[in-house]
């Protein structure tokens, strides 16, 4: 069974979207914002380690 070219699905030619200094931008951009949610996530549970291991005052 042999399709026939053209027939179904996407056509063969493609076009370029964005440019790679965009998509660099993009990745960069994405990668900074799950550095710092990291970075926030860890600050929280040290904080939260550091008011467990404190004594409640009375």
């Amino acid at each position: 069974m042999t399709r026939l070219p053209g027939s179904a699905g996407f056509q063969g030619l493609t076009a370029p979207v964005a440019s790679s200094r965009l998509t660099n931008a993009i990745a960069a951009s994405l990668a900074l914002g799950a550095l710092s949610i990291c970075l926030v996530v860890t600050v929280t549970v040290f904080t939260v380690k550091a008011s467990m291991a404190m004594p409640v005052p009375m």
